[in-house]
């Protein structure tokens, strides 16, 4: 393998690009999961009193999965300014949003206050959420490929997925801290706005840091009239689109199953929302810290042999383990998180690479689209509706058949992943 040889200059050039473009999207999708980890907390404020328990939660998730549905919409929006206009002014715009949609959702009026109004509010802000990480996917993972130091592209790649799940880790974290310092009450009466607080002061900070990027786009990329169409997408790479939409589907599926379902999956088991919330810190941290690991596998075995063995291994395990071992064992804590470890480590074949093999399907002038897009279509369908899906399926008295529904997705994934190049060699080249 030909090792490009970087000046120190460069090197340090590069590093600092894959720190400013990961910092931003710890914050975005910090901001994102507050939602999911405070929903608990705000669904009383914000629905109807006379609602039943059951409706509350069901709209609540409904509004989650609905954000997704505004992130195709986003990924055109961004890809189109990321192929056209530059990484950085992408990234920039979409922190921006962020930081105004957290700041909008602190401020939201109570169901006391405002009757009707306030789910509907609710809706509204989480939409514009939804908006600025659709934009926000596919530009980072664009940029940190193309920044990435060549025959270490995972290896580098997979701090997308150590700040997306640092994003995670450090809402749950928020969660623990304030349930330690305030009781369920006093979150459900008003705590629960300083998360959004937090998150929008966050994201301003991180929009100096992403002001000061080096942009990789080439002016001859950004000047083809075709740059950021989706025009040019499907014309050219229509192949390409369906087949990471095809992966993506399994990937997002898996991937919100076990970080964000698994946390009422536990509930339900009879398990106490502090002891979850001890449990889901803990398996979280483990998994971002094993990105790194998993994105240098896969510059060893080739980013194919990755997701096969992603694909393979979850559609093997998921069932087992989420539908008899963790109930028979729901009395243990600690099995019960070193269990969900086990998943999100295979899951990290899939995750630590996640915007990369995305990046490498697509040419530079629609790259940023090209992902963002099919990430964000596989995703609203598949990936946000997860845990609406799943509980629809519980309330049915059917929940343990959605985890076929994830087996089936898995193994189209594996079939699709078949489809990838062979030869880890494509790994190397620059684009």
């Amino acid at each position: 393998m030909n090792e490009h040889v970087y000046t120190p200059e460069e090197k340090r050039k590069r590093i600092f690009g894959i720190v400013g473009a990961a910092s931003g999207n710890l914050v975005e999708w910090f901001d994102f999961y507050i939602y999911a980890f405070f929903a608990v907390y705000f669904q009383q404020a914000l629905t109807s009193p006379s609602m039943a328990s059951g409706t509350k939660q069901i709209y609540v998730w409904g509004v989650f999965a609905a954000s997704f549905f505004m992130r195709p919409i986003g990924s055109w929006l961004f890809g189109r300014i990321a192929d056209k206009h530059g990484r950085k002014s992408s990234m920039v715009t979409s922190i921006f949003l962020m930081a105004l949609s957290s700041f909008l959702f602190a401020m939201l009026p109570t169901y006391e206050q405002v009757g009707i109004f306030a789910p509907f509010l609710l809706l509204i802000v989480r939409l514009l959420q939804g908006l600025s990480v659709g934009g926000e996917y596919g530009a980072v993972a664009t940029y940190m490929s193309e920044i990435a130091l060549k025959g270490h592209r995972g290896f580098y790649a997979s701090f997308q997925y150590v700040t997306l799940s640092g994003g995670q880790l450090l809402a749950s974290v928020l969660g623990v801290i304030l349930l330690f310092f305030m009781s369920e009450q006093q979150l459900q009466a008003g705590g629960w706005r300083i998360p959004f607080v937090i998150g929008g002061i966050t994201a301003l900070l991180s929009l100096v840091a992403r002001s000061r990027l080096e942009e990789t786009l080439s002016a001859e990329d950004s000047h083809r009239e075709e740059s950021g169409t989706l025009k040019a997408l499907f014309r050219d790479h229509w192949q390409s689109f369906l087949l990471v939409v095809g992966y993506t589907s399994a990937g997002s599926l898996t991937f919100y199953v076990l970080t964000v379902y698994s946390k009422t999956y536990f509930s339900s088991l009879g398990l106490a929302a502090k002891t979850v919330g001890y449990m889901m810190t803990v398996a979280l941290f483990v998994y971002m810290v094993m990105q790194p690991v998993f994105g240098m596998i896969s510059d060893r075995i080739g980013r194919r042999n990755s997701m096969l063995l992603f694909s393979s291994l979850l559609a093997i395990f998921i069932y087992p383990v989420m539908v008899i071992a963790m109930p028979a064992f729901s009395t243990s804590p600690v099995i019960l998180t070193l269990m969900l470890i086990f998943l999100m480590m295979i899951l990290s074949f899939y995750t630590s690479i996640s915007g990369l093999i995305k990046a490498e399907m697509f040419p530079p002038h629609v790259r940023a689209l090209g992902v963002g897009f099919s990430y964000a279509v596989a995703n609203a369908i598949f990936g946000g509706s997860a845990p609406a899906v799943a509980l629809q399926f519980k309330d049915s008295g059917h929940e343990y058949t959605f985890f076929i529904y994830v087996i089936v997705m898995l193994i189209i994934c594996f079939f699709c992943s078949m489809k990838l190049p062979k030869e880890p060699e494509y790994l190397h080249h620059d684009h």
